[in-house]
Formats: C-alpha cells, structure tokens, sequence
C-alpha cells in the first residue's frame, strides 16, 4: 500500500489532481517540503522559479556575449536586466507572502512571469530560435508561475 504524502495531497487539491510534473519535482528537491504547511510548499516553489530565473538570467548573458547581430544583442541584454528584475520581484514576492500579503504576492509572481514572457517574445520578434534547453527551462519557469499563482489564489 503507498502512502500519499500531505505534500502531494495538498498540490492534488490545490491542481484538481493535475500537479505539473515540474511542480512535484521542485517540492520533492527541498528538504523543506517534508515539514512545509501551504505557504512553505508556495515558497519553495516561488524559490524554483526564482532559480529558473538566474539560470536564464545566466544563459542570456552567455547569449549575448556569443552573437553579432546589434539588435539581437541588445535584446538578450534586455532579457538579461528583465530576468534579473524577475529574481527580486520573486524575493520580495516570498517576504510578501511570509507576511500574508498573497494579493501582493500573485501580483509579483505575475510580474515575474510577464519578465520572462516579454523576453521570450522580443527575442522571437527578430526570428531568433533559443536553444532547446533554454526554451525548456522558459516553459519550466512558466508552469512553476502558473503552479506557484494558482496555489497562493487558493489562499485567498
């Protein structure tokens, strides 16, 4: 017989029993997650995100430096400011919510994404095709934030 921990019972309920694979691994890779209530489980997965952001914020920076083309150039510097700006809407975002504050949390959380969905857009926009690996740590980072809203709503 498998015991179903409270951290999966509780992303169960909180997806309609549809967790995002993303969303289990990240809470499965903190050692918090096994003492966390909801609002730890939020947090830990608002650090995944956050983490997702200074990978990109990195692989931009990396980006950037290797092409020729000025203005794919200044737009992968663009995603670079964005992503980095994305990491503190995502920390001040956890203070939020350790305060309660869970409107203002979704709204920074939002934002964050926003950050990535522009980047992601202003590089397509030039015709310009991410490494599959960057792309999937985009989509990563987006269901995290998707996860990450939809259980702080549940807050509300």
């Amino acid at each position: 017989m498998e015991i179903i921990s409270p951290i999966f019972l509780f992303l169960s309920i909180s997806f309609n029993y549809m967790v995002p694979k993303a969303c289990i691994q990240c809470v499965k890779s903190d050692p918090r997650s096994q003492l966390a209530n909801k609002v730890g489980i939020a947090a830990i997965i608002i650090t995944c995100i956050s983490n997702k952001a200074v990978t990109l914020e990195s692989n931009m920076t990396v980006l950037a430096s290797s092409v020729h083309d000025k203005d794919l150039k200044l737009v992968l510097q663009d995603c670079q400011k964005e992503l980095s700006d994305a990491k503190t809407n995502l920390t001040t975002a956890i203070d939020r919510l350790k305060n309660k504050d869970y409107d203002q949390t979704n709204y920074l959380v939002n934002l964050a994404l926003q950050k990535e969905f522009d980047c992601k857009n202003n590089v397509g926009d030039l015709q310009y095709t991410l490494h599959t690996t960057v792309l999937n740590d985009m989509t990563l980072y987006e269901e995290l934030s998707e996860a990450a809203m939809r259980i702080i709503d549940r807050f509300l």
